[in-house]
């Protein structure tokens, strides 16, 4: 395993692979890496004869500086987690070497990146295309993985290669839980001892609410993941009931053959994310 920082000596030790027609598997991170970007990582080497990791703190698509400042950095933790898995090269650029200019790209994605999280976290999915776009160019893998406990993300990312043209296979894969239910997530090692034994109930609720699903209506069941979320610390930022594809939010279970519960939540200072198929 190789860590290399620049574009032009990743695509270097890249060229011979491709011209020996062996495909490239790419898991693009921030970091702070757990179980669930490994999870990845076992899938792109299970599909794939080379793959690459990249670790970059995206600047751009973040919307709060102060949430910039506080996501958690360990470059040399993440190589040693890489190491024991199949990764053949982490790509680790400066911001310098990612945006040498001042980005200026804007994308249109419809209305996929306008509800939920892009209505709380204006240019967010912006930054989010822009990083992955550039990422897709230096690197060109075959396929490209991400978790699915970013749903919105997903599409988007989608999205993107839709427009754009991309030529990439996008994977989703499913979101990696701890034991008592948590999706895994970077921000959960901000969490107190006393919020971490609180935050599983945001997915027991939502699992509660697939079972009221069978018998309630798409508002009976919002109104009741909102209602158990209201009696505790965890402070509800949107819930929404949406199709899987367009992301809109539906009124009835007829509207869509793939519903989706998709929520953002607070406990603390700490703002989690998670979604449960309907």
């Amino acid at each position: 395993m190789r860590t290399i920082q620049t574009k032009k000596e990743l695509k270097a030790f890249l060229a011979p692979f491709r011209e020996q027609g062996k495909s490239v598997g790419f898991v693009p991170t921030m970091g702070a890496l757990h179980q669930g970007h490994l999870h990845l990582v076992d899938c792109a080497a299970r599909d794939n004869d080379i793959v690459v990791a990249s670790v970059f703190v995206n600047p751009v698509q973040f919307n709060n500086p102060g949430d910039l400042a506080k996501y958690p950095r360990d470059l040399e933790g993440d190589t040693k987690k890489l190491a024991v898995h199949h990764v053949d090269y982490i790509f680790a650029p400066s911001v310098e070497e990612m945006y040498p200019k001042e980005v200026k790209k804007s994308y249109d994605f419809g209305l996929v990146d306008k509800v939920m999280e892009g209505k709380y976290r204006p240019g967010h999915f912006n930054g989010v295309a822009v990083v992955v776009h550039r990422l897709f160019n230096i690197v060109e893998p075959d396929k490209a993985y991400f978790g699915e406990k970013d749903f919105q993300q997903l599409a988007v990312i989608r999205k993107l290669v839709e427009q754009e043209q991309i030529p990439v296979n996008v994977i989703g894969c499913e979101t990696i839980r701890e034991a008592d239910g948590l999706a895994m997530s970077s921000r959960n090692q901000r969490l107190t001892p006393h919020e971490r034994k609180e935050a599983p109930f945001i997915y027991a609720t939502l699992k509660n609410a697939v079972e009221l699903s069978k018998n309630q209506t798409v508002a009976e069941v919002k109104r009741y993941v909102l209602e158990k979320l209201d009696e505790t610390n965890i402070k509800t930022e949107y819930f929404e009931i949406v199709d899987s594809h367009t992301l809109q939010p539906i009124k009835s279970w007829s509207e869509s053959e793939h519903p989706r519960g998709c929520i953002a939540a607070y406990l603390g200072n700490v703002r989690l994310i998670d979604n449960i198929a309907f």
